[in-house]
């Protein structure tokens, strides 16, 4: 029965805001060049994505994309990934038509990002006892961070640390799992996931402010620009028609803001 309700209300909650958003030829052959658009859902990121013990998938990145077939008019094949780098390559070999991933400019050359729809604080998780208290405190000499391999994160620290060191882990799943087990004195992520982690370590805490703000956005594989056009106008629809924070408020996420 709740099944059943969920269900109706994700299509009412389409169908109320959905627009007549035009779809050339060209666009819809490049979102959907094997007949079916291939979209790359990231369950590592468990604020916007989650995997459940039957392999379903659900969270605002699932209805997004789905949405996004679904006006282009096209069947739509959502494909799991525990992790971002993965899906690049998806991108970059034509395994995948789209992907919704964290914005990286490091990766621009390599496939097109659309502009941001919402926007997430990226933070420490500190152990009980920690002396750190916010952010910036983190880069200190001697500190150890987790953190998920090739990841938007990843790649910002590494330009910006002086001192700390990190330690990556194949995906955010086993860097929560490296902070825990080598007791390490930090670990990466997104505030709301750490929040939720630091619920499974009594006495650790998220510290106060932030060292970058991650934008999520819809990712489309280079030399295809009717594709990212139509991506880019669908997400500035769903901005802008409030689709984008109606989603985050049924699936309860909290600590994430609709990008301007």
């Amino acid at each position: 029965m709740l099944r059943f309700a969920y269900a109706l209300f994700v299509v009412m909650l389409l169908s109320s805001c959905a627009t007549a958003l035009q779809i050339s030829p060209a666009e819809r052959a490049e979102l959907a060049p094997a007949g079916k658009m291939r979209i790359g859902i990231n369950y590592g990121n468990v604020i916007l994505a989650v995997r459940e013990s039957n392999g379903e998938l659900r969270g605002v990145h699932v209805d997004l994309a789905r949405e996004l077939a679904r006006r282009a008019g096209v069947p739509v094949e959502l494909i799991a990934y525990a992790a971002a780098a993965p899906m690049v390559d998806g991108l970059k070999s034509g395994a995948l038509d789209a992907a919704l991933l964290s914005a990286e400019p490091t990766r621009a050359g390599e496939i097109n990002f659309s502009p941001a729809y919402v926007a997430i604080d990226a933070t420490y998780l500190v152990p009980p006892g920690s002396p750190l208290r916010n952010a910036a405190e983190v880069d200190r000499e001697g500190v150890r961070i987790a953190i998920a391999a090739k990841s938007v994160y990843e790649y910002f620290l590494l330009g910006t640390l002086k001192h700390a060191r990190l330690q990556n882990a194949p995906s955010t799943h086993a860097a929560y799992e490296l902070f825990a087990k080598s007791k390490l004195d930090a670990l990466v992520g997104l505030r709301p996931r750490l929040a939720q982690d630091s619920e499974m370590m009594p006495g650790s805490r998220v510290v106060d402010g932030r060292f970058m703000v991650v934008e999520q956005s819809v990712a489309t594989p280079k030399g295809r620009d009717a594709a990212a056009r139509y991506v880019r106008a669908f997400l500035e629809d769903a901005k802008t028609s409030g689709l984008v924070a109606r989603m985050l408020e049924q699936h309860s996420v909290r600590g994430v803001s609709v990008a301007p």
